[in-house]
């Protein structure tokens, strides 16, 4: 049953009635089950659900009135009945993965409801690409709600997108039957100043009733944040310690704490609750980005609630952060997040509240996996040709495409460097003294050459500069069409020749990730639909990541996850320094800067 068809409450309001006072039978009862109430804090038990048209009708200590022949009965055996897990912010994109497979593949794990941003997709494909994500969504057994994206560019000024998404794109998004909200707000310098697009477009939102997403990538907690909340802006991500998560909570925002593939923000803000007592019903638990092989090999939303507890918080404190609390803060509180009368009836059945084995997964009343194996179809959206190509670069690169020159006459220079941090998305704005043979300037130790080639408008623009923190040794370079936000080419490496051997390789094949050593190929992720997702399953990308990150490993990298820092090196939104189409950003001063300082 999709999302559009999916009835309503007050289309079925009779039928619950009736069954829950037992003059109707239920379609499905589980049985002898402990309810987690996350309304009180309780685990119940000896309860029963009864179950009829995908909603719950009826929770209590004994359903046999609402039993009739063709019900039928779940053995619950004493495990848990819990809620489906909610993620409250993330991004299908980054799991490289369409719709239909990125549900696929988390069904297994719990994640019954998700609160999606196609962003990524909106920089290549503008709003017929978020309307293409927005259709496919909706054909999930599951609830996968999207909310229209604000910032494409994400930073006016700062990069060049392949599309451009208006306020008036926003305000005509707010009536399709899936948006729930709008995406998260990234150009905070924007708000701060008033522009009047980014308030026109977070106006557009709350007239339609809806959630404005936040992101204030930013340590400042003056009247800069103060002018950010003003704005709109109901949830943030972007924390990555405790200063950060109680500023959020103090004004208002919903704290969202993420435990990506890369981004382990949990256990740095999780201590607000955990230590100095806080109400946790204002933090939320999110993913934000998890590529293919994390969502195989470790979980989804199942892995963040684990962690959580693994960080000293309350079991059933972390399921409300993962369940009732995003429910509430994007108005479905009586829709989602709660095992009680009325809301879907998406339960997972597990043994134990700490190790969360996900045994049984329900979604709106029916069996959709089972011990880690999804049961059900996950329908997929025809996607058009023009979806499937689009790196236009305007010409074969050569070496000399990512020549650096140096000043007249220097034997060395002093460089800004882009400064890898491990597992955050911030960077660090280093300086490194680097060398210069015949003209050009040489990355070399602990430093790489990184290029932002141009591929949505074929105009061969090619931006080189310097990053550091990868650890790569000996000629090589890895490339790749997934570049937040704009999403043009990043590749970074060690030599000139490979670098082009791999942006070419993309170009051949219509996006994806490639890693060159030694001018052999070693891993290659297709990815052609924007670039950036393939619709193949979620396992035959996952095996493929992996072989790119041993691919990246092999080459000297020892960073966790280091495709995820990769990717994000193009994020013109977060501190300090990145790498865009139109030049190096200097992100705390939204400034461009030269790469050779002297």
């Amino acid at each position: 049953m999709t999302q559009e068809s999916f009835p309503t409450w007050p289309e079925v309001a009779a039928d619950l009635v009736n069954v829950a006072a037992g003059r109707a039978p239920a379609d499905t009862i589980i049985t002898g089950g402990i309810w987690v109430n996350v309304h009180t804090r309780e685990a119940l038990p000896d309860h029963d659900i009864a179950i009829t048209r995908g909603r719950i009708a009826f929770v209590g200590p004994d359903a046999s009135h609402c039993r009739g022949s063709e019900t039928q009965i779940i053995e619950a055996n004493g495990r848990y009945m819990i809620p489906g897990l909610c993620d409250g912010h993330m991004h299908v994109e980054s799991g490289m993965l369409t719709p239909a497979e990125f549900a696929r593949a988390v069904i297994p794990h719990g994640t019954t409801s998700m609160f999606t941003d196609p962003h990524e997709i909106a920089n290549v494909l503008g709003l017929r690409g978020v309307r293409m994500m927005h259709d496919e969504a909706l054909l999930q057994p599951i609830n996968m709600f999207t909310q229209m994206p604000s910032c494409a560019p994400s930073a006016p000024g700062m990069e060049t997108t392949g599309f451009e998404i208006s306020a008036e794109d926003v305000a005509e998004a707010m009536a399709w039957p899936g948006i729930i909200g709008l995406g998260e707000m990234m150009n905070f310098p924007g708000v701060i100043n008033a522009d009047p697009q980014m308030l026109a477009e977070m106006a557009a939102t709350q007239n339609a009733g809806k959630t404005v997403g936040g992101h204030y990538a930013s340590p400042d907690l003056g009247p800069a944040f103060a002018a950010y909340v003003a704005g709109g802006a109901a949830d943030d991500h972007e924390g990555t310690c405790e200063a950060d998560a109680i500023a959020r909570m103090r004004q208002g925002m919903r704290a969202m704490i993420r435990l990506g593939s890369a981004w382990y923000d949990v256990e740095t803000q999780i201590t607000a609750i955990t230590e100095r007592g806080l109400d946790p019903r204002n933090m939320i638990l999110c993913t934000d980005d998890c590529h293919a092989a994390t969502l195989v090999n470790d979980g989804h939303m199942n892995r963040v609630v684990k962690h959580a507890i693994e960080c000293g918080c309350d079991p059933l404190v972390a399921l409300q952060m993962a369940t009732i609390n995003t429910a509430t803060h994007f108005g479905l509180e009586r829709e989602i997040g709660s095992l009680t009368p009325g809301r879907r009836a998406d339960v997972i059945l597990t043994p134990d509240l700490k190790t969360l084995k996900i045994e049984t997964v329900f979604a709106r009343g029916k069996i959709v996996a089972q011990d880690g194996v999804c049961l059900v179809e996950c329908p997929h959206y025809d996607w058009p040709d023009d979806a499937r190509n689009t790196v236009r670069m305007g010409k074969t690169l050569v070496a000399s495409d990512f020549d650096i020159p140096a000043p007249k006459g220097a034997n060395a220079v002093t460089a800004n460097v882009i400064g890898v941090v491990e597992n955050q998305a911030p960077t660090k704005a280093l300086q490194f003294e680097l060398p210069v043979t015949d003209g050009r300037v040489q990355a070399t130790g602990e430093v790489c050459q990184i290029a932002l080639v141009e591929r949505h408008r074929a105009t061969g623009g090619v931006v080189n500069a310097f990053v550091s923190g990868f650890g790569y040794l000996g000629p090589m370079a890895m490339a790749s069409t997934v570049a937040h936000d704009s999403h043009h080419m990043i590749v970074v490496g060690t030599d000139a020749d490979n670098m082009a051997m791999a942006a070419n390789r993309l170009r051949e094949v219509g996006g994806g990730i490639t890693v060159f050593r030694d001018g052999v190929e070693l891993a290659l992720i297709e990815l052609p639909i924007a670039g950036l997702m393939s619709d193949s399953p979620a396992s035959q990308i996952a095996a493929g990541t992996e072989k790119m990150m041993q691919a990246m490993r092999d080459c000297g990298c020892t960073l966790n996850n280091a495709y995820m820092q990769h990717s994000l090196l193009a994020l013109v939104v977060i501190p300090e320094l990145r790498i865009s189409d139109l030049g190096l950003v200097d992100v705390r001063t939204f400034e461009f800067t030269d790469v050779i300082v002297s």
